[in-house]
């Protein structure tokens, strides 16, 4: 396959996923219909970025001077999807164009960081619940700002975070099978709020369906295209390839993925869970989170037969959804 056509195979892979992070589809079309290679990918998405940040510093207004850095913060993390040597300083300018771009729009936001964690807690002090919304793992907190967006409209608190391997700090640290325990850090760092929801995404979901077993101040979970267990042997080389860069080295890597089996957690989760699945998501060496939902004491299984991984063709279907089913399960109240 000619390097062309191979760059047009993955931008035609990536393009739920990056217009379900919030790229405008046109412009995506745009920049992806000139690349010569993959390795082209990256570059083309951080000049993207940038000048998304120059409008922000031509900006009339203080309010579009934030709404480009938004913009700004999803190019330059979606540069990160595809490997090249300015990945990592992509990734740091995606969190500082949403550290800039929170400190516009939404001064009260409160930039919280620990041992293994950084993020935003957004949404108003008395908040009657607080959702920690966890990346998986090429994902980052730039992702997700649409499912922050509707759980704070419906009043609660969000921190969104990059643990270990993830976003802003995938250049120091390295993915690690207990993450249960940096959310518990997280926990500790807001101040131990009354009602706790975890919120995981692709990866996440078993980082999230793990913390939910495991972290007793958790009082709800949902999962978004999380795996139930991994099998090394049949994954795709490049999901091999990005678990061997984020867990640094082959062998941590496979480790890692052997330690996925949510097989003896699931019965342990007593709080209320909600396990999220596309019907057209199918990964070799990936079984998807329906034995979970199956297993969990009080699992909900949701499946959107024409959803891909993260459902990124298919939000209307189980965003929504999510949100009010969150917001049910901290507060008892109906939307």
């Amino acid at each position: 396959m000619r390097a062309a056509e191979h760059a047009a195979e993955f931008a035609a892979a990536q393009w739920t996923r990056a217009t379900g992070a919030g790229l405008d589809p046109h412009e995506y079309g745009r920049v992806t219909e000139c690349l010569d290679a993959v390795a082209d990918w990256g570059p083309a998405f951080r000049r993207t970025a940038g000048d998304y940040v120059e409008r922000a510093t031509a900006a009339s207004s203080p309010v579009s001077a934030g709404e480009h850095l938004l913009t700004a913060a999803r190019w330059f993390h979606v540069a990160t999807l595809a490997p090249f040597a300015e990945a990592d300083r992509a990734a740091a300018e995606a969190d500082d164009a949403l550290a800039r771009a929170l400190a516009v729009l939404e001064p009260s936001a409160q930039r919280v960081s620990g041992p293994g964690f950084t993020g935003w807690l957004r949404g108003p002090a008395d908040a009657p619940g607080t959702v920690i919304v966890v990346p998986g793992l090429d994902s980052a907190k730039e992702e997700f700002l649409d499912l922050a967006s509707a759980l704070l409209a419906r009043g609660l608190a969000v921190f969104a975070m990059d643990g270990p391997g993830q976003g802003v700090l995938r250049a120091t640290t390295t993915m690690r099978a207990d993450y249960h325990e940096v959310v518990g850090r997280v926990i500790d760092a807001l101040g131990d709020p009354a009602r706790i929801a975890v919120v995981g995404l692709s990866l996440g979901g078993y980082y999230a369906a793990k913390t939910a077993a495991l972290e007793p101040r958790v009082a709800a979970a949902a999962t978004v295209s999380g795996p139930f267990r991994l099998h090394w042997p049949e994954l795709p080389q490049p999901v091999r390839d990005i678990l061997t860069r984020r867990a640094g080295g082959a062998q941590a890597a496979r480790a890692f993925a052997d330690h996925v089996d949510l097989t003896h957690l699931a019965p342990r989760i007593e709080v209320p869970l909600l396990c999220v699945d596309g019907g057209a998501d199918t990964i070799p060496g990936v079984t998807n989170v329906e034995p979970l939902a199956r297993l969990a004491p009080r699992g909900t299984y949701l499946s959107v037969p024409h959803g891909d991984h993260l459902l990124g063709n298919a939000r209307a279907d189980w965003l929504p959804r999510l949100a009010d089913w969150i917001t049910q399960a901290l507060t008892g109240a109906s939307e």
